[in-house]
């Protein structure tokens, strides 16, 4: 494992050791502001946490042109081409639940086809291919918790 993905993982890892998300607020636009700098500190967290575990990426928010869709992280686990979805989900009260259950069948279909798309601009061949979700539990004053499913769905389903 690179020496170098280890030594960032920790800074982020140290960064965010009180969470992932700053004070609440409570305006309308700035709530969605704080939800999408929270996605995107979950996305940069995910990132260095599967580098540490041996992903190799080819590509981040990758969304095809003309299509709806977005693909999170696009890497290498050891021969197969992993699709990861990351789930960031701040606890406060009266919002409870596991990040990993709002990917549904209709974001599992949209990130199907844009898989597809990327296989197919890419020419990436006949490696095998699966679809990981990650789960970030974002606890205000503690650590993230992680969870990583690897082939949490398949594009049969």
């Amino acid at each position: 494992m690179p020496i170098f993905s280890q030594i960032i993982f920790q800074a982020v890892r140290w960064a965010a050791r009180k969470g992932l998300r700053e004070e609440e607020s409570f305006a309308s636009e700035a709530r969605k502001h704080e939800a999408r700098r929270t996605g995107v500190r979950g996305e940069t967290f995910a990132y260095w946490y599967l580098r540490r575990h041996g992903y190799v990426f080819v590509a981040r928010n990758y969304m095809p042109r003309g299509a709806k869709g977005e693909l999170d992280l696009v890497g290498y686990d050891g021969p197969t081409l992993a699709f990861v979805e990351v789930r960031t989900r701040t606890a406060t009260e009266g919002h409870a639940g596991l990040p990993e259950l709002s990917v549904t069948r209709e974001k599992q279909h949209v990130l199907i086809r844009t898989a597809k798309r990327f296989i197919a601009e890419r020419h990436t061949g006949n490696c095998p291919c699966r679809f990981d979700v990650l789960a970030i539990d974002n606890r205000p004053g503690h650590p993230p918790a992680v969870r990583l499913h690897k082939d949490a769905f398949s594009p049969q389903q």
